[in-house]
């Protein structure tokens, strides 16, 4: 009998080891660590953060695991959730975009907190966060076209990987790591309205929630709560509900012969990922040529169609809180026209009142283009056309992002990136003690390491 498609992946993640890993995998797993919690302690202060976080401290409970940054003890399940809210809060972690777009970094508190309820290693947590890249990149190229242009927010795909990260902590077998994607799967499909329009703090929260509901489900599974063994293929499971066509070996095929970690992108903007390129053009003309906000008459960013419906919505030019504008392509355009960079502060709710900036916003046209959406997601190419009041015309193309891998982020800036990020709570020498932390963490427990995070 030809095994179902959870159960393939169930015998591959159960039979992955630390060993197995080449070294430059093993590092690029401590990067997205190092990127993540830098993106956690930027969130610490965050108003979403801090809502969950009071309700989990109201609700007390057994203190089993930890929480970056404050110390704080919590339920393991609990603890998921605000960690993975407090790396996704800024829009500023990772990004893998194929026929789907999804930040694999939620997944990693899954990993942290599972492991400090189990007693294991850092080389557990290590190994899980490779499974989850793993699986989350090839759920971002199973749907075709995907879930996205269905009207279904990526979440929908997070839902069947988190319970193979928790899974892989608790030494699930093939049968309970079956069960534990059955149950995951069987009650997490989100809609895409937390991203359409006029945002809320919903729009950072859905992926986070679908990886607490998948460390749920694989601790079900191992007490022997049983799941659905065809949710991807089964009658009424996800390909029969979203209808064709998929993929079937972008999921499961060439398993070990490579590790899609190393095709995932880093940020270098704390904005939805198809602003960047964006974002970097428009950057490049205003300082490259010396211009000043209020030289300019018109910007015209040609951009794939997909980025056009998202990015220059109508809600878009009139943002009014952070999670709207920094999916706003017209207020992050504007944003790096007046300060000529984009950093957390450009989504202050100060900076969101900013005159110059509505000067600027209207000024401000999107146009799709048929030659770039077919150049899409292999590049993201980006034309930023600007012209002064003077009647000059400046022009610049890019094709990928800063942090794609074709344009990768150096070790310069991703510590450039988290020390900005952290260098309210630490000194000097604390941040190059986190950093040496992090990037020897196999050394540790998960407790010891969660340990040194703590910010004293």
């Amino acid at each position: 009998m030809e095994q179902t498609i959870s159960r393939i992946i169930a015998n591959y993640a159960i039979q992955l080891n630390y060993e197995d890993l080449p070294e430059r995998v093993i590092n690029q797993a401590k990067k997205f660590l190092y990127d993540s919690i830098g993106c956690a302690y930027g969130a610490i202060k965050t108003k979403d953060v801090n809502i969950i976080r009071q309700i989990y401290q109201e609700m007390g409970g057994t203190k089993q695991a930890t929480l970056i940054g404050s110390g704080e003890k919590i339920p393991a399940v609990n603890a998921t959730l605000v960690n993975s809210l407090a790396i996704r809060a800024l829009d500023f972690n990772d990004i893998y975009w194929k026929e789907d777009p999804s930040h694999p970094s939620d997944l990693i508190p899954a990993a942290l907190s599972v492991a400090e309820l189990r007693g294991k290693s850092m080389k557990d947590v290590i190994t899980a966060i490779v499974l989850g890249y793993e699986f989350e990149q090839r759920m971002c190229e199973f749907a075709v076209p995907g879930v996205r242009e269905r009207k279904w927010h990526h979440a929908t795909l997070t839902q069947f990987v988190s319970p193979i990260v928790a899974g892989k902590i608790l030494d699930l077998n093939a049968d309970q790591m079956v069960n534990a994607i059955g149950i995951s799967g069987s009650h997490n499909h989100t809609i895409g309205c937390p991203t359409a329009g006029k945002l809320t703090m919903m729009k950072n929260t859905v992926d986070p929630m679908a990886v607490q509901s998948g460390v749920f489900a694989a601790l079900m599974a191992e007490k022997g709560f049983t799941g659905t063994e065809a949710i991807f293929e089964g009658k009424e499971g996800l390909m029969d509900v979203y209808k064709p066509d998929w993929d079937y070996n972008k999921l499961v095929g060439d398993l070990g012969i490579a590790f899609k970690i190393m095709e995932c992108s880093m940020k270098a903007f704390p904005t939805e990922a198809l602003t960047h390129t964006h974002i970097s053009a428009v950057l490049k003309v205003m300082i490259n040529n010396n211009l000043t906000y209020d030289q300019i008459e018109k910007i015209t960013i040609t951009t794939i169609a997909r980025a056009c419906d998202i990015l220059f919505d109508p809600h878009k030019y009139r943002p009014e809180s952070r999670e709207t504008a920094d999916h706003s392509l017209p207020y992050c355009i504007a944003a790096a026209v007046v300060d000529k960079k984009i950093t957390t502060e450009t989504f202050s709710d100060e900076k969101l009142k900013d005159p110059r900036i509505w000067e600027v916003i209207d000024k401000i046209e999107g146009e799709a283009s048929e030659e770039f959406e077919k150049m899409f997601p292999a590049k993201q190419p980006s034309r930023a056309k600007v012209e002064t009041k003077s009647g000059e015309f400046f022009e610049e193309y890019l094709e990928y992002p800063k942090g794609h891998p074709m344009e990768p982020m150096t070790m310069t800036d991703l510590e450039n990136k988290f020390n900005s990020l952290s260098s309210p709570y630490f000194s000097p020498e604390r941040l190059i003690e986190l950093k040496e932390i992090i990037f020897s963490c196999e050394k540790y427990s998960a407790s010891d390491f969660m340990d040194k995070l703590v910010i004293n």
